[in-house]
């Protein structure tokens, strides 16, 4: 008992120092400042507060931060709410550790849908091997989504956001917005997986988006037109030739290449060499 008031005496006897005899401390060493806070002085003259102090019998020390920006005031108000955490049975450390974790949580979940897709494509369009593939996942969701929810955070998209970019292109073009699904859904597994992102996936079509949206193959009936007999093309040809416009050379020009439609409307003229009776098709974009 008497050691400890002896303790006390002496601690209240200690004059703090001031602010101007801290900066000029240059030695290296730890100084207490008060409050439990000292500074450090390393080797090559960096200054850095800490907090020493122990927990479940261990000393532990805990960063208070830079000289530099940190004052000495703020590193002792630093101290002395970690000895408020230390009376109600709290390690500050392990504290602080667990506030910038969730930090660290809320900015990752913060994170813009967008940036989501464009990581994730990053990420596997080395396997790939199909340019136009990769060029269609971009430019569909440059399109269809981002509009609606590209700069969102990726935790906020829910089912009424997917429907949004679904809902206007759903009947007028089945095949695309199957595929615009298939990739808001793709992205979206991937930021959960990566942290991003919690709960049931909104974009997914079984047991989920099913019963909000009628069958693609429902929403219209695929019409197939009936192939002309071969001995008919010299025909159609010669008719052909015979038309003097854009639609006819068109058609002329997809039944000697074997292009498909996108590719005939899509051709430049720097891709077609007449001498040479060569022309070249580039990946659709």
């Amino acid at each position: 008992m008497l050691a400890r008031e002896a303790a006390d005496k002496i601690m209240r006897s200690i004059k703090p120092l001031s602010a101007v005899a801290v900066s000029k401390l240059s030695k290296p060493g730890r100084y207490a400042v008060g409050d439990g806070a000292y500074l450090q002085v390393a080797a090559g003259g960096t200054k850095a507060w800490i907090f020493r102090y122990q927990f479940d019998g261990k000393a532990r020390h805990m960063g208070l931060g830079p000289f530099d920006l940190v004052t000495l005031a703020e590193a002792r108000e630093k101290a002395r709410n970690a000895r408020r955490a230390l009376l109600n049975g709290t390690d500050p450390l392990t504290a602080k550790r667990e506030q910038r974790a969730l930090a660290r949580l809320q900015t990752a979940k913060g994170m813009a849908f967008r940036s989501c897709a464009e990581r994730m494509i990053a990420s596997h369009e080395a396997a790939w091997k199909n340019e136009k593939h990769r060029a269609q996942w971009r430019s569909t969701l440059e399109t269809y989504v981002y509009p609606i929810f590209g700069e969102l955070a990726v935790a906020a998209v829910d089912t009424g956001l997917v429907l949004k970019a679904l809902e206007p292109i759903w009947a007028a073009k089945p095949e695309t917005a199957s595929r615009v699904r298939g990739r808001i859904e793709s992205v979206l597994d991937w930021a959960k997986a990566r942290g991003y992102r919690d709960g049931e996936n909104p974009a997914r079509w079984r047991g989920h988006l099913d019963k909000l949206l009628p069958s693609r193959r429902k929403v219209r009936a695929v019409q197939n037109l009936a192939a002309m007999p071969y001995t008919d093309l010299p025909a159609l040809m010669r008719d052909l030739r015979g038309r003097n416009n854009v639609s006819a050379r068109g058609l002329e020009y997809a039944i000697l290449t074997a292009a498909r439609t996108g590719e005939v409307l899509g051709a430049k003229w720097n891709e077609i060499d007449l001498k040479a009776r060569f022309g070249r098709c580039p990946p659709l974009g």
